[in-house]
């Protein structure tokens, strides 16, 4: 079987177990046979047992059986598909690649966003971690004449709004600072290992971000906005950050909170919803959004 073929299973396979969350094997071949891949016939066991191995060796997903409830699959690091996880990315990719592949005769009319990265430093940064060897990396930042030289140890890489970004670390102050792919002008693997920190969190370094900017002298706060008309539908599918949870909701509109540290880079989306919003608290935060659109209008006097 080809590994294309093999893929679009092992996909198909994941998405339906964490759809339906518990499955016996008959009940998964009845959704099986009414796919184009089965060719109207069952998935025998052994195939199925040779795709639960290969899902955990390439996604680190593990496909569990409940013994005590009928003998039924499902996923048994779930959690996984609903964080901000590797596999979780992954899945959706190979997922959305799989709709792509199967849609050949009208690719012309489906159209994509081009996300800037040169793939072969996010490659090289990506082995650097695997190594845990420092990188030599020039960088040239907006608006800079020039661009810098730079000894770091490489932590982790995150995906936001459309680019690659990678967190370093400097070796001599042990500071942190995150750079983005799309300005890293080389990159260089040197021979010499570092220790990477296991007392590290990659995920908790961002969780309290709105994007990638961690200023600690930006205290984490408690933001409150309201959304008017359809705003509030907007919000609910698509939250403005993990942490949002929904206050209340009136035929006018809805109140939202969010825990975060309420950087300059979280000024742009509540901008970018105009008048659909408003900042209730803090009050530092809503005078500042009221300000910058203060400003915006000036520029049209």
């Amino acid at each position: 079987m080809k590994p294309a073929h093999l893929f679009r299973e092992y996909i198909w396979l994941i998405n339906a177990i964490h759809r339906h969350q518990r499955l016996t094997f008959e009940e998964l071949n009845q959704h099986w046979t009414k796919t184009d891949m089965s060719g109207g016939l069952p998935m025998a066991r052994s195939s199925f047992n040779r795709h639960r191995d290969a899902i955990l060796d390439m996604f680190g997903i593990i496909i569990d059986c409940d013994k005590k409830d009928g003998y039924r699959y499902y996923i048994g690091n779930a959690e996984v598909l609903t964080e901000d996880t590797i596999q979780n990315w992954m899945l959706s990719t190979l997922s959305v690649n799989n709709v792509l592949a199967e849609s050949l005769g009208v690719h012309e009319r489906i159209l994509l966003e081009r996300i800037p990265s040169d793939g072969e430093q996010l490659h090289s940064f990506i082995n650097a971690m695997k190594q845990s060897v420092r990188i030599i990396l020039r960088y040239r930042r907006y608006g800079a004449e020039g661009s810098s030289l730079m000894l770091l140890e490489p932590y982790l890489v995150k995906l936001f709004n459309k680019r690659w970004y990678a967190l370093v670390r400097h070796p001599e102050n042990e500071t942190f600072f995150t750079l983005a792919f799309d300005r890293i002008i080389s990159l260089e693997l040197t021979d010499t290992p570092f220790e990477y920190d296991t007392t590290f969190d990659p995920a908790g370094w961002f969780r309290h971000c709105y994007g990638i900017v961690n200023d600690h002298d930006v205290p984490i706060e408690k933001v409150v906005i309201r959304a008017f008309g359809r705003e509030p539908h907007y919000l609910r599918d698509l939250p403005l950050h993990h942490s949002q949870r929904e206050l209340n909701a009136t035929d006018e509109y809805t109140d939202f909170e969010l825990t975060l540290r309420p950087t300059a880079d979280f000024i742009t989306p509540l901008l970018s919803r105009g008048a659909a919003i408003r900042v209730l608290s803090p009050q530092w935060l809503a005078d500042t959004v009221k300000q910058c659109h203060l400003d915006a209008a000036s520029r049209y006097e």
